[in-house]
């Protein structure tokens, strides 16, 4: 059976990642960009990422690299990387103008079961989106508040937190670009416009508070000797974590 197909306009950081995960669940995935060694060195990267995953077991999916590797290819026409596509995904620079071009041209390349997403962070959906004719099929693929306080967890323990454990903020954001100053370059407005949107100090209180208590409650009961289990465990790990962290240092 032919694995469904994706398509990825934008080979940066973010789009490599989100090929990897395509792949990883089986997807037929073609990555777009409009110059072939940008392609090139993409498809190198998520080869080398894929390979010392699998050898420290850390590989997503069934699939071996080689098979991940195999539902990955590049392509510098955007028509054709989008053809047969139920799902295209945008990870162009967080660019106003940028990405409204993309999806004008998208609009008129795709049809109705298509399903067009953006990964922007900052910039709202209708301010990308209106005007298109396929604008019904068009999403933000963040959590704009539907996360559960279980999954931000999640998020912050086998996400962030994993490398927090090893190097702070400055240097996650320092890696994650051509160093700091490319990082400012390229997301310094975005992150502008999210602290312009910060409002009053929250109380702490009220609806919010009882959701979180509820999700945290059925995880761990407000019950003494669960609360203590839970501390014991997150002791024992952090103990486990510490010596790991010295071995690294010393190597």
């Amino acid at each position: 059976m032919e694995p469904t197909r994706v398509a990825i306009v934008g080979s940066g950081l973010i789009g490599r990642s989100w090929a990897m995960v395509f792949a990883a669940a089986g997807f037929r995935v073609k990555l777009y960009d409009i110059v072939q060694q940008q392609i090139t060195s993409a498809l190198e990267s998520i080869r080398k990422q894929m390979k010392e995953l699998e050898e420290s077991g850390f590989l997503k999916g069934a699939l071996s690299a080689e098979k991940q590797l195999a539902l990955i290819s590049g392509c510098t026409d955007l028509k054709a990387a989008v053809e047969g596509a139920t799902f295209i995904q945008e990870c162009t620079p967080e660019n106003l103008d940028l990405k409204k071009k993309i999806f004008g041209q998208l609009d008129l390349i795709i049809d109705d079961n298509v399903i067009l997403s953006s990964s922007t962070s900052c910039l709202l959906p209708t301010k990308l989106f209106t005007g298109l004719k396929h604008v019904k099929q068009c999403i933000v693929s963040h959590p704009e508040g539907v996360v559960s306080p279980t999954d931000l967890d999640l998020v912050m323990s086998d996400g962030l937190g994993m490398r927090y454990a090893f190097i702070g903020p400055l240097e996650t954001m320092h890696l994650n670009a051509e160093g700091i100053s490319n990082y400012c370059e390229r997301y310094r407005e975005g992150m502008r416009l999210v602290l312009n949107t910060f409002g009053p100090l929250p109380e702490f209180s009220g609806e919010t508070e009882q959701k979180i208590s509820q999700a945290m409650s059925e995880k761990i009961p407000v019950i003494p000797k669960h609360l203590d289990s839970r501390r014991e465990w997150r002791d024992e790990c952090l103990a486990h974590l510490a010596k790991l962290k010295k071995q690294m240092k010393s190597d």
